[in-house]
Formats: C-alpha cells, structure tokens, sequence
C-alpha cells in the first residue's frame, strides 16, 4: 500500500527536499519509544513537557501510545526565528503552567542538533528541583552536536541536513506534512 500523502520530492524556492522518513516508519518507531517509557515509568506519574512549536506531532502521536498515567504541559523557546540555523541563543518564549517540584519529568524535542536547546532546557529544569528529567527527541543529528547533552530515547539518528515535515518546519512551513523531507545535496 503506497504512503499517503508522498510526494518524490518538494521544491521550495531553489531547494528541492527527498522523502526521508515516511509516516509509518515514523509510527512503528513512536510505539517503539512509547513502550519503553510505559516500563521505565510503570509506578510514577511523569510530566510530559513538549517543546514548542515542533515537538507537538510528535508529542500528540507518543503519548497517544502511553499507557501509563502521565500529565502534559508545554513551553516554547525560540533559537531559529525563520532561518534554517540557529542563531546560537535560546529564548523563553512560554513558560510551562505545572509545577514540577520531585516530578518525574519527560522532555519532548522534535530534532537535537547542535545541543544547545536541550543545554538550555536541562539548566532551567534543574532550577525547578524536579525528581527526575529525561529527554525524548524524534531525531538527533550526532555529528552537529556542540554540547554534550543526554538524550534518554532517541527516535532516529540522522545525518547533519536540513529536514522538514512532521512537526519540524521552514519559515514556519511544512510542519503539517506526514512524512519528513531531507534537503537533497
């Protein structure tokens, strides 16, 4: 059965995007990750907190797929504004409404390059004296990474490109395709 939705490839301005991970690899990768949190948080209650704007696909499939009690909450950082690199500065734009105090918290990030924003997040947690942090990021771009940062469940290790879909946008863009695209060389 072919893929909803899959276009061979995207052209945005002078930038042509491939397929690079359709939508039920990414499914059957999520129940994957969901089934490893339900165990490890079999008799707690986590705080899941997605990262806005891109973690909330993300976020809404996975925990979707967890079957243990959890509560959720967002907050928003900004360190790309429009461009497709980061400015090197993380911002808070939202801050989360829960109180996180002896919580055991789950993180949500759509994509870890360079490692900045989790850096960000992990010092502004800690400040919050929660039980327990973990990290879960859809994608991770290992050979980007300038700071070193522990990612607990990682969905799929991709090469340093630029992706799109799923969440993940250009110019805020292209969040709302099912598949995530890969800038073609």
């Amino acid at each position: 059965m072919a893929e909803k939705n899959i276009v061979d490839e995207l052209i945005i301005g002078n930038e042509v995007f491939v397929p690079f991970l359709t939508e039920t690899v990414i499914q059957k990768r999520i129940v994957e990750i969901a089934e490893e949190i339900n165990v490890d948080y079999k008799s707690k209650l986590p705080i899941i907190i997605g990262v806005l704007n891109g973690s909330f696909i993300f976020m809404s499939d996975l925990v979707k797929n967890i079957t243990v009690q959890c509560e959720i909450d967002f907050f928003k950082l900004s360190s790309y504004g429009d461009s497709k690199i980061s400015s090197g500065e993380v911002k808070l734009v939202k801050e989360l409404n829960a109180d996180i105090k002896e919580r055991h918290v789950i993180i949500v990030e759509d994509i870890v390059d360079s490692g900045l924003s989790i850096k960000f997040i992990e010092e502004l947690m800690a400040r919050f004296l929660p039980a327990s942090m973990k990290v879960v990021s859809l994608l991770m771009k290992p050979d980007s990474l300038k700071y070193k940062v522990n990612i607990d469940y990682i969905g799929f290790e991709i090469p340093n490109k630029f992706v799109i879909g799923y969440g993940l946008d250009y110019a805020q863009r292209y969040r709302n395709l099912r598949s995530i695209y890969m800038l073609k060389d």
